[in-house]
């Protein structure tokens, strides 16, 4: 009977092995493990690549897109005293990056953010991902570093997407003089745009989609939105922007950055958010935390917090 093939199949090959003599089964055993070891090279490569990184969340897959892996300069800070730099530094820098990420719910491919959009499009191919096979795009906010891959040739880079803007953000861009960047996105995606209101952190509310909260963070930019997603029991939080430079604001939330446009604002929201995040055990994926871009926050014994990547 055709049901069953499988198992004739197999039987034969357990017959044929058998009559195979000792030398070739040596040398079979011997390009299994070849085989087998080549393998695990080339997924630890894969996972090794700075600019792409993959984990899995529940039933959902999250993939790190990174645009840059560098370094970050103190300039850019405000409040940093130079015990600070002198503690958390090295030669005078901090580890820096510019990401996105990806996750795909199994029905959906949803962006968020979408870099400078140099290597975002080659790291999303890397994954067997098109642009035009992106259902959902969601802007943390407006920066150029987050939207810069939403338009190709003053197309939209993503044809078949909906996109999703925190209102305080739209407002606030669409209130500025002249043609922005920010508006050719808003133009060129009108058909597709959606404008939503974010929850406070820690507020129950009903999702933005289905495992998708977007959560207020304001002070980076009027309408900084973080990005909850829930599969399952486990959850994630893309944060985005909420932190520049991991090795000072970590230990000092209280550091703020030039990009800021309301540093007081943005130093309340990061110290809130980590607070949350500490006390509940949530994973933390950024937009400007250097590979893999994911790892745990934990409240230090003296005081600011210190972050854990996960294990790639």
């Amino acid at each position: 009977m055709p049901g069953n093939c499988p198992a004739d199949l197999n039987f034969k090959k357990k017959q044929m092995s058998n009559n195979i003599n000792p030398k070739k089964k040596n040398m079979r055993k011997l390009f299994t493990l070849l085989a087998g070891s080549l393998f695990m090279v080339s997924s630890l490569f894969a996972q090794s690549n700075p600019l792409v990184y993959s984990q899995d969340l529940g039933t959902c897959k999250v993939h790190l897109l990174s645009e840059n892996q560098g370094e970050g300069k103190p300039d850019i800070l405000i409040g940093a005293t130079p015990e600070m730099l002198e503690k958390y530094t090295t030669n005078g820098t901090f580890p820096n990056a510019v990401n996105a990420f990806l996750v795909q719910t199994g029905d959906k491919n949803i962006l968020v953010d979408a870099g400078f959009g140099r290597e975002l499009f080659k790291n999303m191919e890397s994954l067997g991902i098109t642009a035009d096979q992106i259902d959902i795009v969601l802007l943390t906010h407006m920066h150029g570093d987050h939207i810069g891959g939403m338009l190709q040739n003053d197309q939209a880079a993503f044809p078949k997407a909906q996109v999703y803007v925190a209102q305080p953000e739209y407002d606030y861009w669409n209130n500025q003089n002249g043609d922005t960047p920010q508006k050719k996105v808003f133009t060129t995606y009108k058909d597709n745009l959606h404008l939503f209101q974010p929850v406070a952190i820690g507020r129950e509310a009903d999702p933005l989609l289905p495992g998708f909260q977007g959560v207020a963070a304001y002070g980076h930019t009027p309408g900084h939105t973080m990005f909850l997603v829930k599969s399952e029991t486990n959850e994630l939080m893309i944060w985005g922007d909420l932190t520049h430079a991991m090795a000072i604001q970590m230990p000092h939330p209280e550091v703020a950055v030039t990009y800021d446009v309301d540093p007081e604002t943005a130093v309340q929201s990061r110290q809130a958010v980590l607070k949350y995040v500490a006390e509940k055990n949530i994973p933390v994926a950024g937009m400007h935390v250097a590979y893999p871009g994911i790892g745990m926050v934990k409240a230090a014994p003296s005081g600011g917090y210190t972050f854990t990547p996960i294990n790639p």
